[in-house]
Order: C-alpha cells, then structure tokens, then sequence
C-alpha cells in the first residue's frame, strides 16, 4: 500500500487527530473511504471497457482472416460526414441545407416637410 509500514502509518494517524480533532476525524475518513471507493469503481469500469474493446478488436481481426465477414469499404476520397450539422454529409453529392436571408432594413422616410 504505497509502501507505508505500520509506524509511518500511525505516525500519519496521529498527525491527523492532532490537527482535524477527534470530532471531525470519522467524518473525513468516511469521505476518504467513499472517494477512494468511486476512484476503484471508475478505474474497473475503465479497465473492463479497454478490454472488451480490445477482445472485439482482436475477434474482428480473427473473423477478417478467417473470410467470415468483409472490411468496411474505403471511403477515403469523401469528406468526413458531421451528424451534428444540419446540411454536412459525406457524399458530396448532397445538396447544403438552404439558408435563410436576414430580414432587410426598412427603407426610412426621409422626407423632411
């Protein structure tokens, strides 16, 4: 554990009911202990998320050798396509989403009389 031995650990201990006080102690560990709980279960999420992908990865590979399933066809010529902008696709034989004109100044009387 961080390689801390049982003095240094004590000598931590002591260090912290000196300066927090014995009233506030249990709370901070407690929020210590919970924090450190959410860091390990988002890091196992993390962890089992990169190996999931890469064991898909890995069977994709083997079926793309294996001639079970063929590769994506390259799109390279193509720009990338944004979902997020209406009008912006990848095929460039789409048409850009009109635009609409902003509404033109009224002519002002200028007659003075």
């Amino acid at each position: 554990m961080f390689g801390i031995g049982m003095p240094e650990l004590l000598l931590i201990l002591a260090l912290a009911l000196i300066v927090i006080g014995p009233k506030k102690l249990p709370d901070i560990a407690k929020a210590l202990g919970r924090g450190m709980g959410e860091f390990k279960k988002a890091t196992d999420e993390l962890k089992n998320t990169i190996h999931e992908e890469s064991r898909q990865a890995e069977t994709r590979e083997k079926l793309l050798k294996e001639g079970k399933i063929q590769p994506p066809p390259d799109d390279s010529d193509a720009p990338p396509s944004n979902p997020y902008v209406e009008g912006v696709t990848g095929d460039s034989n789409s048409e850009p989403a009109p635009q609409e004109e902003p509404p033109q100044p009224k002519p002002e009387d200028r007659s003075n009389g």
